[in-house]
């Protein structure tokens, strides 16, 4: 899911909220950055802000006069419904907003990793993100680009559960708002694997989570909507070194999310041993991180659940996290590939089957011949101004 890259960093938390994630140093020395003005601190629900600061080494292509700036919110997790703080980074055009407000575009990332120095918000570029949301800048849109809970800010990242990313993605949106009066409460969200996840849910979620805001519709992209499969591949050692890669990576998240999970009853061998290596995100362990997965180094028996009851129990917690997981509030343009090295194409058949039998609106669109990196934008951005402009959105459900 954008090739899994994860690593410790040595910088502690409070220096990686003044640097660029691995050089920190003593943040004694370190200027901070200067909050916004005019932010809206009150509150304490859902999508209030506890800060809002500027950013102010962001990539130079982000347009002269750009209102840039890294935030701290309030959240929900998706697995207990307990009250979280998410970091993200938001974005406001330079200029007169039209009437009524800009209009948002939540865009949502793939995999970063899995702890909180992976924040694309710690980033001048976020992490390869910066591209998307000045499009969407250009085209006069405000953007919200959550972290996710436990990536940027302390906390623990619940990896592929894309309720609590939806969520975090909603409150966002709710944030931006609260850092500027200028922007509305019209939105649409993008996301592409991980984060097409996280879109689809958030569309799920979004008219009861958060009434007072109108979500036009959501875009998907390769999204990891169900990986129950994973369970039997691995029992049957049948994963490929990206879905290994992707395995471990939600082994280490239940591990974290849900007290008790026997973990070493799919792990063992070199994943049990080099642990830490497999779940680093930048830095020199990645390149270690590299041969054990990409020159093949981890064998299948490394993987396998420890008997058929363990791959069951994987199996149905997985499942539980599987999309769709009630009617989306939205219409979907959902877009998929034939090559996908990380989901299988029955995977996203089987989303897409349920969620058209809930009566969800989709346009889907199959690209047989790419790969999960390859998958294009099809025409997302005209159908994105089309549900802004509304008019009404085609389904071939």
């Amino acid at each position: 899911m954008q090739r899994i890259v994860i690593a410790r960093l040595v910088a502690t938390w409070a220096a990686l909220l003044g640097l660029l994630a691995g050089c920190a140093t003593s943040t004694s020395s370190t200027p901070q950055p200067p909050m916004v003005r005019g932010a809206d601190l009150s509150g304490n629900g859902p999508g209030s802000l506890i800060s809002a600061t500027v950013i102010t080494n962001i990539d130079h292509s982000v347009p002269l006069g750009t209102t840039a700036a890294r935030i701290m919110y309030r959240s929900t997790s998706g697995v207990d419904g307990s009250a979280t703080v998410v970091s993200g980074a938001v974005f406001i055009p330079p200029g007169r907003p039209p009437r009524g407000g800009w209009p948002i575009i939540a865009v949502a990332h793939g995999t970063s990793g899995f702890d909180p120095e992976c924040g694309p918000s710690l980033f001048p570029d976020l992490m390869g993100n910066i591209g998307v949301v000045v499009r969407w800048l250009r085209y006069g849109f405000a953007v919200a680009a959550a972290d996710y809970q436990g990536l940027g800010a302390p906390g623990v990242h619940p990896y592929l559960d894309a309720k609590t990313a939806g969520l975090n993605v909603i409150d966002s949106v709710r944030a931006l708002r609260r850092v500027s009066r200028e922007v509305s409460g019209r939105w649409a969200a993008i996301g592409g694997s991980q984060g097409g996840a996280a879109v689809w849910a958030a569309n799920e979620q979004a008219a009861r989570y958060a009434p007072e805001l109108y979500l036009v519709g959501t875009v998907s992209k390769v999204p990891a909507a169900d990986q129950s499969d994973l369970a039997d591949d691995a029992a049957a050692g049948t994963l490929n070194n990206d879905q290994k890669a992707m395995y471990i990576a939600i082994l280490r998240g239940l591990s974290r999310t849900h007290p008790g999970f026997p973990l070493d009853d799919y792990r063992r061998g070199v994943v049990q041993e080099k642990w830490d290596v497999l779940n680093a995100c930048a830095g020199p362990l990645t390149e270690e991180r590299a041969r054990l997965i990409d020159r093949g180094e981890i064998a299948a028996a490394d993987l396998t659940p420890a008997s058929d009851g363990a791959r069951q129990r994987l199996r149905d917690l997985l499942a539980q996290m599987a999309l769709p997981q009630g009617p989306a509030t939205a219409p979907m343009l959902v877009i998929y590939t034939g090559r996908d090295e990380f989901i299988p194409v029955e995977a996203t058949q089987r989303s897409l089957e349920r969620a058209c039998a809930l009566g969800d609106q989709i346009d889907v669109v199959f690209e047989p011949d790419k790969t999960h990196g390859e998958v294009g934008d099809a025409n997302s951005f005209e159908w994105i101004g089309q549900r802004f402009s509304s008019i009404p959105a085609s389904s071939n459900c």
